[in-house]
């Protein structure tokens, strides 16, 4: 079907580059070139091309070629959906209908005034296809943002299968796309010459000059692509367990591709995004460990992956590019039976420690070897030893884990966000049989029965239709995540009957899935856990709460930037928490659950009606971790976007007693610490009371384990002790969902452990590559 497609495509897009790092080719309609691709899934073109850098232009020629049956398709040159340009076109009764917009907020895109749009004579519809080719005037600068067209980044598409509510009103609302996705692209190889860009604004053809930039000036004609470069692993995602993954599967001496669906985070992934204050430093966003608060408040914020209604990272490094980085070496019941462990993982220490030796951890990560906003630990230990904790270095010894405080541990390294990215990554991009690609959506898996035969990806440069190719006895690795890897598998025809119906009855996925007889039934998606957390805040005059980390971005403390700038010391060489604390609890039903606190300058919100300084505010945050019984469920929506279909949080109300218990104790002593005030819950709300009446959705702590869970039966698990897909020969997972149990800290350690182990697991399975 793709071929047809693509030779359809031809007369109206000539030698386009259908791959998701943009490239130049020539519309023949019109003579222009344009800097583009094509969607390998939805065959729909987006070009742009830009007048000569030394003009300062704000304006662009674009095209946009879709089929009929594309509904409405969308265009963000910024890459973001909020506050970022979009331009949206649908065909009615044979004209094509435009409009420019803006969304603030994951709501419906209202019109934005400011850029003017101007249709090209080449713009056309026939019985197969639309092409809207146009000039935008004050388009790579609007109200909240720009482009930097000299510069690399992602940019953005949507597109819907579903008509717009009033498809004659170019301002007509409509529904959420049913898929998006990014693409990389440098802007600096898509101007064109003076000469060029006037006769194609004023809707001339032709030209000979082409772009101004002399390494864009060849093209590669478009058509069916024979074959792929094989590999004998194709590791799916790299956040923290994809990257570990595929840096052993290099070592041990296979031919790796680690693909990801997002772009680069900090700067040696090739990343640039970040504040003024860092330009020149060769430093990113992603890369200073005081700009994590701002990673939810950054109105450009394209490392959120926007098809999941819950907040994941879709960039190189994944959740570990963009957490608070609490780093916790796993208890060993991290990876006990109790927790749903096979028995062969329980002795973990051989494994965690190889992930120890390449990462260790830190409960000081200035360069300078100080701590740095300190008084909120201060507080909170005093309030925690007056309830008989002990304070220790807490990855000193993992299993104590009962009235236990102590400094928060991070995997920064040398003052900077370290994790995988600047370890394991590292290692694995110097060897030569490493590769890795971005912005490379994978939709699922290829196979014939039980054998995996390739991985389809949106990226027709890597094989046929976008599959790439496994050599003999090659294997896959999803490692997309708890939310990534389910849909993936529902993709590939394996998962409960409910969820790949859905499938089924997708106009795009449907036709690729395997056929009815050869779904696998397994129970994908099932015994899904996170940490419920509560937060409650406090004032204490000690305290600085500096500025709620509100100006961090945009006016931080000069001070603080100038001595992170010189040495990568200070208080931007740490995220937000200051101290991390536990304790155990016997619930009514006899089964331990274990708390963990985590105590931060500043509040996300607060709840009272009394004045107070919010220059002194502090939150603690209770989550309740090891031992939860209740369990969700994810799974996908009929557009076949992954969704919390059950919420994990106190479906047992035993969890509920357990960590309402939990908050009374933290404040049992408050009245010993002079100074300290509750404000959220106020004195004139219950502990009680204001669990009961807590916003579900803000339970949420973002530690999602489980929907592929590990185990030793179908019945009951996903993967195998081996981590191996049952009914499968050679499709393996291995990230946070196959983890049975919620871990006894933030997750990213355990996570990384069980990839060391998984991993070493899958190379010594026989009949591998």
């Amino acid at each position: 079907m793709f071929f047809r497609v693509a030779f359809a495509l031809l007369p109206f897009i000539g030698r386009a580059l259908s791959q998701q790092t943009a490239a130049p080719y020539v519309d023949p309609d019109n003579g222009i070139t344009f800097y583009g691709l094509t969607d390998a899934v939805h065959h729909v073109t987006y070009g742009i091309t830009f007048p000569p850098a030394s003009r300062g232009s704000t304006e662009f020629i674009g095209e946009i070629v879709a089929p009929i049956d594309a509904k409405w398709v969308g265009f963000a040159p910024g890459g973001a959906m909020i506050n970022n340009l979009l331009l949206v076109a649908w065909v009615n009764n044979g004209q094509i209908v435009r409009s420019n917009r803006k969304a603030t907020d994951y709501l419906q895109p209202i019109a934005y005034q400011g850029p003017i749009l101007t249709d090209l004579p080449s713009t056309k519809v026939n019985s197969t296809h639309w092409k809207w080719v146009y000039r935008c005037q004050n388009c790579t600068v609007w109200d909240t943002g720009s482009i930097d067209t000299n510069s690399g980044g992602p940019t953005g598409w949507a597109y819907s299968s579903v008509g717009v509510d009033n498809p004659a009103d170019p301002q007509s609302t409509f529904l959420e796309h049913t898929d998006f996705s990014l693409y990389g692209r440098n802007f600096a190889d898509a101007h064109a010459s003076a000469d060029d860009y006037d006769r194609w604004a004023a809707g001339g053809t032709g030209g000979g000059s082409g772009t101004t930039t002399p390494t864009t000036t060849t093209t590669t004609t478009q058509g069916p692509i024979t074959s792929g470069i094989p590999y004998d692993y194709v590791v799916v995602g790299a956040g923290p367990a994809g990257i570990i993954t595929a840096d052993r599967l290099s070592e041990a001496g296979k031919k790796v591709l680690l693909v990801e669906r997002g772009g680069p985070s900090t700067w040696e992934t090739g990343g640039t995004y970040g504040p003024d204050w860092l330009k020149g430093s060769q430093l990113t966003k992603f890369d200073v460990p005081g700009l994590f608060e701002s990673m939810f408040s950054d109105s450009n914020s394209f490392w959120w992956c926007k098809d999941i209604n819950v907040f994941a990272g879709c960039l190189v490094g994944g959740g570990t590019s963009i957490n608070g980085a609490l780093y916790w070496y796993p208890p060993d019941i991290d990876f006990s039976p109790s927790q749903g462990w096979p028995t062969s993982w329980q002795n973990h220490h051989t494994w965690t420690n190889k992930m120890i030796a390449r990462l260790p951890a830190t409960d000081h990560p200035s360069t300078d070897g100080k701590r740095y906003l300190e008084q909120v630990f201060d507080v909170v230990s005093t309030l925690l030893k007056g309830q008989s904790y002990q304070q220790i270095t807490i990855n000193d010894n993992p299993d104590y884990k009962d009235h236990v405080f102590g400094y928060s541990a991070y995997d920064f390294v040398g003052g900077k966000r370290g994790g995988p990215v600047a370890t394991y990554l590292r290692t694995a991009k110097a060897r030569k049989n490493f590769t890795m690609k971005m912005y490379t959506m994978v939709t699922g898996v290829v196979r014939k029965g039980s054998t995996i035969t390739g991985v389809r990806t949106n990226d027709t440069s890597l094989g046929p239709d976008g599959v790439i190719p496994l050599n003999p006895k090659g294997r896959v690795i999803l490692s997309g995540g708890s939310f990534g890897s389910p849909r993936i598998l529902f993709q590939s025809g394996i998962g409960p009957t409910d969820m790949l119906n859905i499938v089924k009855a997708d106009p795009t996925q449907g036709p690729r899935m395997p056929a009815q007889s050869a779904w696998i039934n397994l129970p994908v998606g099932e015994n899904v856990s996170d940490n419920p957390s509560i937060n409650l805040v406090f004032t204490h005059p000690s305290v600085d709460a500096y500025d709620n980390w509100a100006n961090i971005q945009t006016n931080p403390r000069s001070a603080d930037t100038k001595q992170y700038l010189a040495s990568q010391s200070g208080v931007f060489a740490q995220a937000s928490p200051r101290l991390n604390f536990w304790r155990a609890y016997a619930g009514s039903d006899q089964k331990t659950r274990y708390l963990q606190g985590t105590a931060r300058p500043g509040a996300a919100s607060w709840n009272t009606t009394f004045p107070f300084n919010q220059t002194q505010i502090f939150t603690i945050t209770a989550y309740l971790s090891t031992g939860i019984t209740s369990r969700g469920r994810i799974g996908i929506d009929a557009a076949v976007q992954p969704r919390v279909l059950t919420n994990p949080w106190f479906e047992d109300p035993v969890d509920k007693a357990v960590l309402i218990q939990g908050l009374k104790d933290i404040v049992s002593n408050i009245k010993s610490v002079p100074g300290m005030t509750m404000i959220t819950p106020d004195n004139q709300t219950t502990i009680d009371a204001y669990v009961n009446n807590y916003p579900v959705a803000d339970m949420n702590s973002n530690h999602w384990v489980g929907p592929c869970s590990i185990g030793n039966s179908q019945s009951n698990a996903v993967v195998d002790q081996n981590t191996k897909v049952f009914g499968t020969d050679n499709l393996f997972v291995l990230d946070a969902s196959i983890l049975p149990a919620i871990p006894m800290g933030n997750p990213h350690g355990a996570i990384m452990a069980a990839a060391e182990q998984g991993v070493a697991k899958i190379l010594a399975l026989s009949g591998g590559p």
